[in-house]
Parts: C-alpha cells; structure tokens; sequence
C-alpha cells in the first residue's frame, strides 16, 4: 500500500515588531497556502500549515494549524516539523528584513526628531532546511517578482537554495484570489525545467495544477530512493 503523503505548507506573512504596537507586515493574504492544505488534505494527504497572521483558515478540518508571527517563529516551527514532512511547500511571505533593536515592551513615541529604523537580515530558512533535507524529501519554493525578471530570479533561487523546485509568480499574485505561474524544476528533481501553469487560475485551481505536479515529481524521488539511487543517478 502507498503510504500517505505528508505535507508541510508555510503560508501568510510574517509580523516583524518595531515595539509593542507596530511591526514591519507584509500584504500576503495566505491564500494560496490555504488553498494548497485544502487540496492535499481533500486527497488524503496528511497536511500541517505553518500559517501567518491572517485571518484566513483551511476550510478542510484535517488540516492542522499551527500559527506564527515572526520569521524566527517559523523558524522554530520548521525545526520542529520538517523531520516528520515528506514533501515542504515554503509558499510564506517571509521578511527578508527585521527591526535590529525591537522594543516590544514600549510604545515608541511620536517626536518632531523622526525615527531612524536599522534593519537587519532574517535568516534564510528555505536554503538552511534544504542543508538538512533527506533524499527522499521534496522541497518547495516560491519566488515573488516583477513579471520581467520572474523566471531568472526563480532560476537563481533554484541554485541558491537547492530545491526541487520554485513556483514563479508576478508580483500582482500578492493578495489576489488569481495567479499566473511558472514552475521552474531543478535537473532530476522529477519536474519539468519550465512549465507554465498556462494562464490565470483561481488559487483553488492552481493548488490542484501543483499538486499533481509535486505528487508526480515526489513519487519518482521516492522511487529512486527505495532503489538506491539518487534523483541525477
């Protein structure tokens, strides 16, 4: 018997605090990621989402939730969960930048001076779990740009993070109920070097497009896996 699939989806935005009542947000509705869960879990997927602050939920009641704000939340959440997933599909909005002193005790006040914000990087949590991925895990990522630079900066990311695969989307996608996306597959990962999804799609849609993509893909790595043998061997 097949064994069923589990997955793993990070969704939403994340919250960066300034102090106790503002933070550095994004405008990533969650959406597509909700739209994934419900679709993998309407297959008999074992499905948990890693879910920002959105008010948005799964509709399907087998999906588990489990809720984050900031990108070191989620960095502990992926820690916590990416051993037990056979397939990530990292579909968050996570902040490239944070607040480098946050004072989330205190409400900054407003003063005639300004205010100077110093950011700093957020760690890099698609490329430091794919350092730690198993062969037989498969991993998802997503890359958000202007829609002339899309499929390079999707082809960089691929090499960068050492993923299967990037969902490439135009910027327009962020807070829409569409998307007209790219997949973008790495060599021997079992999906196509370039496949366009073939116009706009309701997110609902696109999530059953991907999954028969990511479903096909993994079952050929677990395959070569079972046998021995790496996905390029």
């Amino acid at each position: 018997m097949t064994p069923t699939t589990r997955l793993l989806i990070t969704a939403g935005p994340t919250h960066e605090p300034i102090d106790a009542v503002r933070a550095l947000v994004n405008r990533s509705s969650g959406r597509l990621g909700c739209a994934l869960a419900d679709a993998a879990a309407e297959r008999g997927w074992d499905v948990r989402l890693l879910l920002g602050p959105t008010p948005l939920r799964p509709a399907n009641p087998a999906v588990e939730v489990s809720s984050f704000q900031t990108t070191a939340e989620l960095g502990a959440l992926l820690k916590q969960h990416f051993g037990a997933c056979d397939v990530l599909v990292m579909a968050a909005a996570v902040a490239d930048f944070r607040p480098a002193d946050p004072d989330p005790g205190t409400k900054l006040r407003r003063t005639d001076a300004g205010l100077t914000l110093t950011l700093e990087p957020t760690p890099d949590l698609l490329a430091g779990i794919a350092a730690k991925a198993r062969p037989d895990q498969t991993l998802i990522g997503f890359a958000l740009e202007p829609i002339e630079t899309m499929l390079e900066s999707a082809r960089g990311k691929l090499a960068r993070k050492q993923v299967h695969a990037i969902v490439a989307n135009p910027l327009e996608t962020m807070d829409s109920a569409s998307i007209d996306a790219t997949l973008v597959g790495a060599a021997g990962s079992g999906f196509a070097p370039e496949e366009p999804a073939g116009g706009s799609m309701t997110k609902p849609e696109f999530a059953d497009w991907l999954l028969d993509r990511i479903e096909r893909a993994h079952a050929a790595v677990r395959g070569m896996t079972e046998e021995g043998r790496t996905p390029d061997g």
